[in-house]
C-alpha cells in the first residue's frame, strides 16, 4: 500500500497527457507544470522556514466567461521539524479570473474540493499515532487562493499561484490532538503553462478567427487558402468572395486579379453589366470590365464590340468631332467624317453650324452649307442664298427696287432684290460698293437730283441697318443723267428710275 502513492502519479501523469493532444486544438484548454513549496500548518504551528517541495501538473478548461474549471494533481513533500509527509492532492477547482490584461496576462482565484492520499516518512518524536494506526491514508481536503499569469506568447504563459489546503484528517502529520481538528499546508508554486490554439486566434493573420475558418473549412495556417491572391479574411469579410475557390464567380479571372488588377468583381462575372464577361473584356477586348461604355462614346462596349463591330476604345471613330453615340443619334456614318459630302464634318455641322450633316444643303436654298459657312452667310436661312453676280468696276440695276411716287421712302416690295445686294456684301467681305440713284426727266433737274440722292440714301441705309459697314456703300444722285431708255414713253421713264448696285473694289 505504501507504493500506492506510485501508481495514483503514474495514473495522473497519464491522464493529463494523454489529453494534451485534444488542448493542442482547443483554444479552451490549457495545460501548465508548476513547482514550489510546501509550508505545513498543524499543531506544530506555522513556520514558513520549514517546508517541502512539489510539483503539479494541471489541466484548465474554460466554462463560460471568467470561469475555468481545473483538474490538478500534485506530489509533494510536507515537512516540519517533528515530522515528514508525502503528499499526493488530486482536486478539481474552479478559477474566476475578475482582471485581465489582454494579451499580457491577468489574476485569478480559485477554490475547489479533492481527495489526498499522504504517506507519513517521519513520525514526530510525540507521536500519537499507536503500532496498529496506518500512516497513510486518503481524505478529502479544500483548495484556495489566488495567482496571476504572464503571457510570454501566443500559447505559453508563466503562472505564479499560492493558497492553503485544507486538510480533513487530523493525523497527516502523525500527530492526533491539538486545538484544532485538521491539518492543512500552503502551497506556493511556480511554472509554465500551455494553452490550445484559441478558437478567437488567428495564427495565419488573414482576418479569420480559427472558429470561423473551422466553418469554412479553410486553411488555419495558410492566410490564402485558395492562392488567388487575396487572404481568405478580406475574401470572406470585404468581397464575400469564395476564399476556398480562386475564381468564385467563374469567369476567367482569378479573385486576386479582379480586386487587385482590374478593380472589377470576384463575385459577378459581368461586373459591370453590359452583357461581355470580365474576362473578355480584360483578355479579348482590353476594355474595362467596370464601365459598360469604356471610351465614354454613348454606346455600351457590348453594342460596339459585338453589334457594331466598332472599337469600343476609340469613342470617335472618324475623328469627326461627334462620338459614336452621338453619330447613332444624328443616323451619320461613324467611319465618314463628312456624310452628306457638303465639305463641312458632322461634328462641325451639329455642334458648330447646327446644320443637318444628312443634308449637303440644310436650308435648300440651293446653295450647299459649306459655301454659306465660307462666304458667310446663314446655312439655315435660305433666303441668304442668292447673291448678286456683279465683277469688279460693274453694276447692275437693283430690279424692283420702288419708292413712292415723289418719295425716297423704300417699299416693302423692294426688299426681295435688296437682300440679296445685303446677301453678296456679306458674302464677300471685301467688296465695297457705290449705289447710285436715276430718275426719268420729268419735273425740275434740280428737284431730280435731290430725289435720286436721297433714294440712294435710303436704299445705303438699309443695308447698313443690317449690319453692312457704313465705310463699304457710297451712295450718289444722279438724277436724271444716264438714262437707258427712251423718256418718251411710260415704260422707258419706268426703267429711267432705278436703283443701280456698283462694285468700286
Amino acid at each position: 500500500m505504501k507504493s500506492g502513492y506510485r501508481i495514483i502519479i503514474s495514473a495522473l501523469l497519464l491522464t493529463v497527457f494523454s489529453l494534451s493532444g485534444y488542448a493542442q486544438f482547443s483554444g479552451d484548454m490549457s495545460l501548465g507544470a508548476v513547482f514550489g513549496r510546501l509550508n505545513p500548518d498543524t499543531e506544530f504551528g506555522q513556520n514558513f522556514d520549514e517546508g517541502g517541495v512539489g510539483a503539479s501538473l494541471f489541466m484548465r478548461y474554460n466554462l463560460f466567461g471568467p470561469i475555468h474549471g481545473q483538474l490538478t494533481g500534485t506530489f509533494g513533500e510536507v515537512k516540519g521539524a517533528e515530522f515528514k509527509t508525502t503528499v499526493v492532492p488530486i482536486d478539481y477547482r474552479f478559477l474566476i479570473q475578475p482582471i485581465s490584461f489582454a494579451d499580457r496576462g491577468g489574476i485569478f482565484a480559485y477554490g475547489g474540493v479533492g481527495a489526498l492520499f499522504y504517506d507519513i516518512k517521519q513520525l514526530p518524536p510525540n507521536t500519537t499515532l499507536g503500532p496498529d494506526d496506518d500512516t497513510f491514508a486518503w481524505t478529502a481536503y479544500v483548495p484556495v487562493g489566488g495567482g496571476f499569469s504572464i503571457k510570454m506568447s501566443e500559447r505559453t504563459s508563466l503562472e505564479f499561484a499560492g493558497g492553503y489546503n485544507h486538510v480533513f484528517d487530523d493525523k497527516f502529520n502523525g500527530y492526533e490532538g491539538g486545538k484544532d481538528n485538521n491539518d492543512g499546508f500552503w502551497t506556493f508554486f511556480g511554472g509554465i503553462s500551455i494553452s490550445g490554439e484559441s478558437g478567437e486566434a488567428d495564427p495565419d493573420v488573414d482576418g479569420l478567427i480559427n472558429k470561423v475558418e473551422k466553418e469554412l473549412g479553410t486553411d488555419k495556417n495558410n492566410a490564402d487558402t485558395d492562392g488567388d491572391g487575396l487572404d481568405d479574411g478580406v475574401e470572406f469579410n470585404r468581397y464575400t468572395s469564395d476564399p476556398l475557390s480562386a475564381d468564385t464567380d467563374e469567369d476567367g479571372l482569378t479573385d486576386g486579379d479582379e480586386v487587385n488588377t482590374y478593380g472589377s468583381s470576384p463575385i459577378k462575372a459581368d461586373t459591370d453589366g453590359d452583357g461581355i464577361t470580365d474576362y473578355d473584356e480584360v483578355i479579348t477586348y482590353e476594355t474595362d470590365p467596370t464601365k459598360k461604355d469604356t471610351d465614354g462614346d454613348g454606346l455600351t462596349d457590348y453594342d460596339e464590340l459585338i453589334t457594331r463591330k466598332t472599337d469600343a476604345l476609340n469613342p470617335d471613330m472618324d475623328n469627326d468631332g461627334l462620338l459614336d453615340g452621338e453619330e447613332v443619334k444624328y443616323k451619320t456614318d461613324m467611319n465618314n467624317p463628312d456624310t452628306d459630302g457638303d465639305g463641312l464634318i458632322d461634328g462641325d455641322e451639329v455642334h458648330k453650324y447646327k446644320t443637318d450633316p444628312l443634308k449637303a444643303d440644310t436650308d435648300g436654298g440651293s446653295v450647299d452649307d459649306f459655301t454659306e459657312v465660307e462666304r458667310g452667310t446663314n446655312p439655315l436661312l435660305a433666303e441668304d442664298d442668292k447673291i448678286l453676280k456683279v465683277e469688279k468696276g460693274a453694276g447692275i440695276v437693283l430690279e424692283g427696287v420702288t419708292f413712292a411716287t415723289g418719295s425716297a421712302e423704300v417699299t416693302p416690295e423692294s426688299a426681295t432684290i435688296l437682300q440679296e445686294a445685303l446677301n453678296t456684301l456679306k458674302a464677300y467681305p471685301e467688296m465695297e460698293v457705290e449705289i447710285r440713284g436715276y430718275t426719268d426727266n420729268t419735273g425740275s433737274r434740280n428737284l431730280n437730283m435731290k430725289l435720286s440722292q436721297r433714294r440712294a440714301d435710303s436704299v445705303r441705309d438699309w443695308l447698313i441697318n443690317r449690319g453692312i459697314d457704313p465705310t463699304r456703300i457710297i451712295s450718289k444722285g444722279f438724277g436724271p443723267d444716264n438714262p437707258i431708255a427712251p423718256n418718251n414713253t411710260p415704260e422707258g421713264r419706268r426703267k429711267n428710275r432705278r436703283i443701280e448696285f456698283v462694285r468700286i473694289k
